[in-house]
This record gives structure tokens, sequence and C-alpha cells, in this order.
């Protein structure tokens, strides 16, 4: 990822993807990164779980930007942090496009409340508009932006058309007649039409919830127009050269499908992508140990076999000459040293069979079935790394163009500053040398090939 937060012509970072596959946590971790390497910025959560703020040290976030402490700031760079408010990013839009006696009849209708609070694509739709107010202030050179945890990671690029459409949906613009008309004359075509329509909106709707949203679309009448542009305002800007998409999942098949689909819904449109973060990916440093040789291992050992010999395929499994388990050492990957078997809670699974037990040590604390424990762990450990092989591997079958950065799978939830460096370490770190490296996007590439182009004939 180093690549595309040192870029200068990177503005925004859009960690997009299904619901709980980590997304604020990359954003954080990128917006750390991208702070102590020196540039200047500011990461919007839309997470409402605040664990972007524990994470930061930060009391609590909200709709105002915030300063993280305890960054290296050598290198000239800021972090600062924010959540968003649906409702009151909302607010300080009508605030800002209406004048004082008009922006309070709408904050205090009723069916504007409604509307603010909860209404389907609100929360993508003000993701949009914050990230357009953010740009447009110019106080940072990076925006991370962590996108809402919609049940689809399409709704965040949807959201501005949809609540477009409702805007420019017949039934407004009905609503929307007599205030254009204006006095008399308007009352009087209200009555016409609603006289119509009283009947059926009035069982749909509730005659007080009717009058509310007659009040609501009058008073809102001179800032429909605004909506539509600053939503194409801003999914223009994210088409821009200067933003990068990062589609961020679980090595999991369906928040993989997802991220495929997002991959070409992206393509389609003519969004720049940067790659795609593997997140909570396992891995195991005895992969040469196989599942069904460590589960043959684990039988032999419970069986009491006298047979069994010192070694499966020659690797040293277990020494049975002087009675202990134990794993491989650093130093000789062929050499097992002895298992401690001090503590009677060792949690790990009881075979059925005793098997052969050191003098004086009970049954279930014998070093072979610890060690046949210990084996039948690793087993399910290798099994989940092939499932996720394979996972990953039809994805990269069908977008073999789309860099990939994976991050380990950690013992724990990330809660501090160098939990967070942890992971921008290791989405800077190319795991398969065979796999493209992240890059600036295709879009920065034609600019700056037409730049150099300009240069020449000049």
């Amino acid at each position: 990822m180093d690549p595309v937060l040192d870029d200068p012509r990177t503005r925004i970072v859009v960690c997009c993807g299904s619901g709980g596959v980590g997304k604020t946590t990359t954003a954080a971790a990128l917006g750390l990164r991208a702070a102590e390497r020196g540039r200047k910025v500011v990461v919007l959560t839309i997470d409402p779980a605040r664990r972007l703020a524990q994470s930061m040290g930060i009391d609590e976030l909200d709709n105002v930007p915030r300063r993280v402490p305890g960054i290296d700031g050598s290198a000239g760079g800021e972090l600062h942090a924010m959540m968003l408010d649906m409702k009151r990013t909302f607010d300080e839009i009508v605030e800002a496009h209406a004048d004082k006696e008009r922006a309070r009849a709408i904050l205090e209708n009723p069916f504007y409340q409604s509307l603010s609070a909860g209404f389907a694509g609100t929360q993508e739709y003000m993701a949009m508009e914050k990230l357009g107010q953010l740009r447009a202030r110019d106080d940072w050179d990076l925006i991370v932006v962590d996108t809402p945890p919609s049940r689809s990671a399409l709704d965040f690029l949807d959201a501005p058309n949809r609540l477009g459409s409702f805007l420019d949906g017949k039934f407004i613009k009905v609503l929307m007649a007599p205030a254009k008309l204006g006095g008399r004359a308007g009352m009087k075509f209200l009555g016409v039409g609603m006289s119509v329509m009283s009947g059926p909106l009035n069982k749909l709707m509730g005659g007080q919830l009717l009058r509310d949203v007659q009040t609501f679309v009058a008073a809102m009448d001179t800032m429909f127009g605004g909506f539509r542009t600053r939503a194409d305002a801003t999914y223009r800007l994210l088409q821009a050269p200067g933003t990068a998409f990062l589609v961020v999942a679980a090595p999991e098949r369906d928040a993989l499908r997802e991220a495929a689909y997002f991959v070409e819904r992206l393509a389609a449109e003519r969004m720049p992508l940067a790659g795609l973060v593997l997140n909570r990916v396992h891995g195991s440093e005895a992969a040469r140990l196989s599942a069904e040789r460590a589960l043959a291992a684990a039988e032999a050992l419970t069986g009491g076999s006298s047979e069994y010999a010192e070694n499966l395929d020659g690797d040293g499994i277990v020494d049975r000459d002087s009675g202990q388990a134990g794993s491989r050492t650093a130093d000789d990957p062929g050499t097992l040293t002895p298992t401690d078997t001090s503590s009677p809670e060792s949690g790990f699974p009881q075979p059925a069979s005793p098997g052969a037990n050191a003098p004086g040590v009970p049954a279930e604390r014998s070093p072979e079935r610890l060690a046949a424990g210990l084996l039948r762990l690793h087993a399910e450990r290798m099994q989940v790394l092939a499932r996720e092989q394979r996972t990953r591997d039809r994805f990269t079958a069908l977008h073999p163009e789309v860099p990939v950065a994976e991050v380990a799978a950690l013992p724990g939830d990330v809660h501090d500053l160098a939990g967070l460096r942890a992971i921008g370490e290791r989405l800077a770190t190319r795991t398969d040398p065979d796999r493209p490296q992240a890059e600036v996007p295709r879009q920065h590439k034609q600019q700056e090939q037409h730049d150099k182009q300009h240069d020449g004939q000049h």
C-alpha cells in the first residue's frame, strides 16, 4: 500500500466491502501509516461501534475531526479522526442552504426528523455529503473513508442515485407543485390534487403524516436540486484520479464473492481500484506437517502402538525413547523439544484411548495425550488454511490483475496505536512475490502519461 499512500496525487482512499470484514481497522491502520509517513490525514468512519476511537486513544468521536495524539509526527504528518453523525450532517446541509426561518421550519418538521434519522440510504448519502465537505475544505491532503456497515457494499455507490430518485419522484413533484405555484393558486391546486388522492393517501400514511410531508416538501423545495447536484459532484470525485478504492474481505466464500462483484462494479463505473485487502488470514509456523500426517501421528500416539516409528516420513514427530512429545525447534525443524505438561488445565481435546503414560503421570495429563491434542488442533488449522487457500485461488483466478495484501489473523482485537501500526506494516508487506504489487490506480498512470506527452510537446 505504500506506493498509494505516498503518492501526493492520492487524495481519497475508500475502504469498502461487506459488513464485519475489518474495514474500520483497515481504514484506521492506513490513516495512521500515511500520517507517520508525512501525510495530513483525516479518517472518516461510519461505524457506530466506536472501536476506532478506542484504538486511537480518543474518548469519543463525533461529527467534528479530532486530532489523534501519540503518533510519530517526525515526518511532518498529522492524523485526525471523526465518526459520521448522520442526522447532524443532514442538519448542517439544511442550515447551510436555507435561510434561518425556513431552516427552523424544516428541522422541526416531524417528517424531516424521521427522514434524517432513518430513511433507507440516508446514512450512505450523508457519508458522501461529508466526504464532499471534507474534500472542499482542503485542510487534509488525504481522506480515508470507512464505508457504512451495510448488508451490501454497493449501497455506498447506489445511495446518491436512490435518494435522488426519491426526491425526483412523481409523488414528491405532486407535493411540490403547490409550493411552486404559491399563494391562493397553490392552495387551490393542492385542494384539487389532494381531493383526488386524499382518501388513499390518508389510509396509507395517515392525515397528520401527509400534512407533515406537504409542509416538509414546501420548505425543502429550493434545496432538492442541491442534493442531486452535490451527489453527482461527489460521485465524479470518486471517479477522479485522486481516489483509490480498496476492497476489504475475509478469506471466506461469501465475503470474497461479494468482493469479486464489487471489483467488477468498480470497473464498470470506471472507479480507480488499488487492490484487495484480505483480512484475518490464518497461517501456521508448521505448514510442512499436513493435516493427514498430524492425524495419523495423533492416532498412533493414543493407540499405544509400540510398533509406531520414532518419526513419520523421517520428520521425527515424537521421541518414543524418552517418552516425551513436543514441537520443532526454530534451530532444527526436524528436532523436537519436550512439551511442558505442568498445567492440568490444558484445554486440549482428550482422545478416547489413554495411550501409554509416563510413570506416575495421570492418564489425562500424559505427554502422549497432550501431544495428540496438539496434533489434532494443528490438523484443524491446516484444514482451515486449505479452505482459505481454495477460496482465495478462486478469486485470483477470476481477477489475476488485482493486487492482494494479506493481513494475518490476530489473537485478539486491535485496541491501540501499536496494533494499528502492526496492521499497517502487514498491509505494506508483499506476501506473495508472484502476485502484482499494490500500485497507484490506473487513472493516475494515465494522467502521468498524459503529463509526459504534454511536456514533450512543449
